[in-house]
């Protein structure tokens, strides 16, 4: 697909801190310029978190991208998120490149190392791989766009905005306050041809009517020297993954009545817990997220999810009580699930003889599955359609590890069966088993399978991916009655 003679210029929406809503508002615009007859592509030169995704092709790149591609009704690309950084502890992250694990870095190594200007190159090459195919590219920036101390080694706000020369719009979070000081600021400090950049500003997640901040935006506007194109409603009646890990801290943490109770275990290097979102939204069930050992009691299934370092997660189980709380829960009868490292977790040994993730070297699992673990230095990432135990349906997932797990004892059967005919997984009894397969809990099989081993359940049916097409639609339609599209198209032209 090649950008016509009259493509649209990029447009680019940038923040004035994190979680201003930079990631949802990207993908509103890729489903509004879908709609509107062009061929959007979502870009983010570098993104930091612990929810990723596989490529068709067998690459990495953050969940947030994937999600955006599929508001553009596009298969996602390296192309659209070249870096990713995926925190292994406090102190270092992953660092994934054009798809691929280049090696972990420590923050200092990697913000203060000669390697900036060549990590640039390569952003600003994905991006014009991406904008030689697609036209508008609608580019999402990272954090705030004026801490003064990172910005020399910026790969992904204002430098990849002028380079783009994308029409940019500055998003702020009234909700958190502050929202004069920090649009004003964040102004101030860009240098004249970044704020050149700025074509207007959207101010996001306003209570109430938003009339009664007329005479706020004008103030804003005189302040700022650009316009207010929109002020965006606080919605709670729209569902659009997301990535960050804020939002973790914002899922429900105890038990209830009259629902089945899903415990997921707030693992500290917890990864892609968009793998639950179809599972929360069921109205058979409460799922939370606890290190509770109480709380875990209560619940009716306990899952161990993914985590970005396993070996170390196991270990801090095993000192808070959890791991005995998921043990004993078990041997009553309770269903244990295990995704990815929460599926190494629930074996019997973890070998990391490379120290991949940790100095720790192997630590003794939890015992529960008849598998053994061998962390390496080769990462698997993988689309993948599969077959779950005997149902016939055909299920989507994608692999996403570092490690290969071996069963140590026969008779048991695959969690799973690949359209290749190789199969993942050892699936014990009906309430104990474990996969490598991401996104598994998005399928109806799985779903009803699972909850079957609770006597309140009845099979319900959720078409998860077209529920998932109404939602970015609904936020399409949110943005067009709260945002001046007109302005925007127009600068997008100029």
């Amino acid at each position: 697909m090649t950008p016509s003679k009259n493509a649209l210029r990029s447009l680019m929406f940038v923040g004035t801190a994190s979680d201003v809503g930079k990631s949802i508002i990207t993908a509103g615009f890729c489903r509004i310029l879908k709609q509107d007859g062009y061929h959007p592509a979502p870009f983010k030169g570098q993104n930091m978190s612990l929810n990723s995704y596989a490529t068709p092709e067998g690459f990495e790149i953050g969940r947030a991208q994937a999600v955006q591609a599929e508001a553009a009704g596009i298969p996602c690309h390296t192309d659209m998120n070249p870096v990713l950084l995926k925190p292994v502890s406090d102190k270092s992250s992953q660092v994934v490149l054009n798809g691929k694990p280049i090696g972990t870095q420590s923050a200092w190594e990697y913000f203060m190392g000669n390697d900036r200007q060549e990590l640039f190159a390569e952003v600003t090459k994905a991006y014009d791989r991406l904008a030689a195919r697609y036209a508008p590219v609608v580019m999402e920036g990272a954090g705030s766009i004026s801490e003064l101390n990172l910005k020399q080694r910026d790969i992904t706000n204002m430098r990849m905005a002028m380079h783009a020369n994308a029409a940019t719009y500055l998003i702020g979070d009234i909700d958190r306050g502050g929202i004069f000081g920090s649009l004003y600021g964040t102004i101030a400090l860009l240098t004249p041809p970044e704020r050149q950049c700025i074509k207007g500003i959207i101010i996001n997640k306003f209570r109430g009517d938003s009339r009664l901040f007329d005479d706020g935006r004008k103030m804003i506007e005189e302040l700022c020297g650009v316009p207010v194109i929109g002020v965006l409603p606080y919605f709670r009646d729209i569902f659009i993954e997301e990535e960050d890990s804020v939002q973790l801290q914002l899922k429900k943490r105890a038990s209830v009545n009259n629902k089945i109770n899903v415990a997921v275990v707030l693992l500290h290097r917890l990864s892609n817990f968009t793998d639950f979102d179809r599972l929360e939204k069921d109205p058979r069930v409460n799922l939370f997220y606890t290190v509770d050992p109480a709380e875990i009691t209560k619940s009716e299934i306990i899952i161990l999810p993914g985590s970005k370092n396993t070996i170390e997660d196991l270990i801090a189980i095993k000192n808070n009580g959890v791991a005995k709380a998921v043990i004993e829960a078990q041997k009553k009868g309770k269903t244990v699930v295990g995704i990815c490292g929460g599926y190494q977790m629930m074996g019997e040994l973890i070998e990391d003889p490379f120290e991949v993730e940790s100095k720790a070297g192997k630590v003794a699992g939890l015992g529960l599955l008849p598998v053994h673990t061998v962390l390496g230095k080769e990462k698997t990432t993988l689309q993948r359609t599969f077959r779950y135990r005997q149902y016939a349906a055909a299920c989507t997932g994608y692999e996403i590890h570092m490690g290969q797990t071996a069963v140590t004892r026969t008779g048991h059967e695959p969690v799973i069966t690949f359209s290749d005919g190789s199969t993942d997984g050892c699936y014990l009894n009906n309430t104990c088993w474990g996969t490598y397969v991401h996104g598994i809990l998005d399928n109806d099989a799985v779903v009803n399978d699972l909850l079957s081993t609770c006597t309140s359940s009845v099979a319900t049916s959720f078409n998860y991916r077209q529920f998932k097409e109404e939602q970015y639609d609904k936020l399409a339609t949110l943005i067009r009655e709260h945002v001046d599209m007109k302005q925007v198209y127009q600068n997008m032209k100029s």
